[in-house]
């Protein structure tokens, strides 16, 4: 079971700036639980997300000594998977790729068809680096601008990805639409069709919803599981309206009750948790 803490993704759209000390020792606590994966921060322009400019910065003054969780690095052009590759302690870089071509215009100010280039590049830089890339299938369970959408899509598009022989997706309900029904049924289809490729979910969800759609994907086959503490994040690039991602805690929650082995230190989960109101609340 892998779990990907997005602390990044909980920060980005954030409209008061966290000062750079208070990212750093929040992200040095996470990165002492456990967690498979911390998705930490974004070389992305400051102009699009300003909350994250201080990203190599505070890569920079991370404590990796004693964790053995990896470090992503969302990108969204080859500018910024040359940055991300400048930094040996970077494992992973992090690209959307959307389904809906309106979010891909509005996600990275490019067509989906200029995206599947700049991951073929990014790609090929990862290997020279010794990196693995994640592709992000955003808006993954479809999308609110009535772009077309539907499972055979998805496929099409896996196939495209597996030519260029990447090996991590993750399924990305970038707004909170995906319910029991599609996540089983898309996630089976693509892990049968594709079983080279590892395949995780980043959902997004509303209180009401997110335990029965932890339980779909795990029932699915799902063993790569992204999250954020308290639920806080949300793309500000989708809608008006940031739905938030699934809480860390629920999907922890959720696993323990079901007996389901998560290897992580839950005192120093707590600490953590802890935290959080201070980071996101400022409080």
């Amino acid at each position: 079971m892998k779990i990907i803490e997005c602390p990044r993704d909980a920060m980005q759209g954030l409209h008061e700036f966290v000062p750079t000390d208070l990212k750093v020792k929040y992200i040095n606590e996470l990165l002492k639980v456990g967690f498979d994966t911390i998705d930490f921060g974004s070389f992305v322009s400051p102009k699009a997300i300003p909350q994250l400019k201080d990203t190599a910065e505070v890569l920079a003054n991370l404590d990796l000594e004693h964790t053995k969780s990896k470090l992503l690095a969302i990108i969204a052009n080859t500018r910024g998977a040359h940055d991300a590759c400048e930094h040996e302690q970077i494992d992973y870089l992090g690209f959307p790729l959307s389904l809906s071509e309106s979010f891909q215009q509005r996600n990275t100010n490019k067509s989906v068809a200029e995206a599947f280039e700049q991951v073929n590049i990014i790609q090929n830089l990862c290997h020279d680096h010794n990196k693995t890339l994640v592709t992000y299938l955003s808006m993954g369970f479809g999308n609110p601008y009535g772009d077309p959408y539907e499972m055979p899509f998805v496929s099409e598009f896996i196939s495209k990805l597996k030519e260029m022989d990447v090996k991590v997706i993750s399924l990305a309900d970038t707004i909170g639409i995906s319910n029991p029904e599609n996540i089983t049924t898309l996630f089976k289809s693509i892990t049968e069709e594709f079983r080279s490729i590892e395949f995780g979910v980043h959902l997004h969800s509303d209180l009401d919803t997110a335990v029965e759609k932890i339980d779909a994907a795990y029932k699915a086959g799902c063993r790569r599981f992204d999250g954020a503490i308290n639920g806080f994040g949300g793309c500000p690039m989708a809608e008006d309206k940031l739905v938030g991602n699934i809480a860390t805690e629920t999907m922890l929650a959720y696993f323990d009750q079901h007996n389901i082995e998560v290897n992580y230190d839950h005192k120093v989960f707590q600490h953590a948790l802890n935290m959080a109101p201070e980071v996101f609340l400022g409080r």
